[in-house]
């Protein structure tokens, strides 16, 4: 087994990784002459004369893709690629096989695809053919790899703490640091989508429990008969229609964390047994009789105010004073304008990647559209903003023409008022400019920052659209 002299064993070169393709076939000429076929292809280069000296490259380097024939002594090919697919990898580490037949052996070639090879070659094969074939093993690879990174990041995004610096949002990550190491239940206050469920995930991912569960329950979105079964579970024929037994969201949470959203929602008898299994820590399926001890941190959330909720007799005082041993009230968006610009940053990056986008900053004219909005669905309608506008935008800059109409009711009531001891003429101006602006981007992103492009695209002659990508201070390299 040796190294190609084309390339030494680091997977990188210039900061660009280097992919690995291991030959495998019992005849050097063979080997040779794959190798002379690949070498200005930039890839690293190994060989085995046999399987067993495959099996040992592939376990010590990890290559890309295998390049192996079928026939070869003591461990022929076949038996080479049942091996390597009953090993064990990273997700997306494992190799991809492709295999090298003599004429006729098309039938070994099928059962080695069966086996789970990638592909196959008939021999004498074309060059042309090999390297399109390693590549579009490497495609499938290199695109693997980009899932495997995406779901890391948004998996990753789902444990981030919460975003933001303005005095508001900073005191609640100081509440919540020093809440999690504890094991005291947390009640989580504020409007509909100020980031309730983001604050309880942070408050498990840093606790404790944070290896254990975290299991989510919105009680306003259970019909008020199946709540009881949702949180306890039930025995098979506790009901009509309780054709199995069922594991409740106490029993599943064991050793986590329990969240309840819009916990308000609940009748006050469920409410009497969560109150009682907080403080027994134990309970018992419905329709059933054996006792199940769960050992659960909770966290409630709601958006109304539990105070008026149990004057009104729609809430224990009880249990209020149980599940609120901390209350954390999370500020809406428009108190924490300061957050804006930072949480739009922040979901660009994040749906640029989800969605396989080259979107990496926001004009200023939509950053400044969605500073002047009021965002009554506060960060969840932020959020959701974001997302759509990358989905639709085209190039690197987000644009003020993807945003969706409501921002621009707001915004356009603003540019039409008038500045201080602004004049009509002055105002109309800078509202034109603006248009002209916004124009004049959309057509620089169409053209991907060809300004003769634009200019056909605009039908204007190219010296005027120069004229004015200076006058609007606007720098083409940000289009391309």
């Amino acid at each position: 087994m040796s190294i190609s002299p084309y390339m030494n064993k680091s997977c990188k070169m210039d900061d660009k990784l280097i992919e690995k393709i291991l030959i495998v076939d019992d005849e050097p000429t063979a080997r040779y002459g794959i190798r002379k076929a690949l070498a200005k292809a930039g890839y690293e280069l190994s060989e085995a004369g046999n399987g067993k000296e495959a099996l040992e490259s592939i376990k010590e380097n990890l290559p890309d893709v295998v390049l192996s024939d079928i026939y070869m002594p003591e461990m022929d090919g076949l038996e080479l690629l049942r091996t390597v697919q009953k090993l064990e990898f990273e997700e997306d580490k494992r190799p991809l096989i492709i295999m090298l037949t003599a004429f006729g052996s098309e039938k070994l070639a099928v059962e080695a695809m069966k086996s789970g090879a990638y592909n196959y070659l008939s021999k004498p094969f074309n060059i042309d053919e090999l390297r399109l074939t390693i590549e579009k093993a490497l495609d499938k690879i290199r695109l693997g790899r980009e899932n495997v990174l995406l779901k890391k990041q948004l998996d990753q995004h789902k444990k981030t703490a919460i975003v933001g610096k303005s005095p508001q949002i900073s005191n609640i990550i100081k509440l919540v640091d020093k809440v999690a190491p504890t094991d005291v239940t947390v009640l989580l206050t504020g409007e509909s989508g100020t980031g309730k469920e983001l604050a309880a995930r942070t408050i498990h991912n840093t606790s404790l429990r944070h290896d254990g569960p975290f299991v989510t329950m919105n009680c306003a979105a259970i019909p008020k008969d199946l709540v009881e079964s949702e949180l306890f579970g039930h025995e098979k024929g506790a009901f009509t229609g309780a054709s199995n037994q069922r594991e409740g969201k106490f029993e599943i949470a064991n050793n986590g964390t329990l969240f309840l959203d819009e916990v308000a929602d609940m009748s006050l008898e469920t409410q009497a047994k969560i109150l009682r299994i907080l403080e027994e820590k134990s309970f018992s399926r419905l329709g059933g009789k054996k006792i199940i001890h769960t050992d659960v941190r909770l966290i409630s959330a709601t958006n109304k105010d539990l105070q008026t909720e149990i004057a009104a007799g729609r809430f224990r005082e009880d249990l209020f004073y149980r599940i609120k041993v901390v209350e954390i009230q999370l500020p809406p968006l428009i108190q924490r304008t300061g957050d804006i610009a930072l949480l739009a940053d922040h979901f660009v990056k994040l749906y640029a990647v989800k969605h396989n986008k080259d979107v990496s900053v926001i004009d200023t004219k939509a950053m400044q559209m969605l500073l002047n909005y009021n965002w009554p669905g506060n960060v969840r309608q932020l959020m959701h903003v974001i997302e759509q506008s990358i989905v639709l935008s085209e190039g690197k800059v987000l644009l003020p023409d993807v945003l969706p109409p409501e921002l621009y009711i707001d915004n356009t009531l603003n540019v039409l008022k008038l500045d201080g001891n602004e004049s009509f003429s002055e105002a109309k101006e800078r509202f034109v400019q603006q248009f002209e602006k916004d124009i004049i981007q959309k057509a620089l992103v169409k053209a991907n920052g060809n300004v003769s492009q634009a200019a056909r695209e605009l039908k204007m002659k190219r010296q005027f659209l120069q004229q004015k990508i200076k006058s609007l201070d606007l720098n083409v390299q940000d289009y391309k």
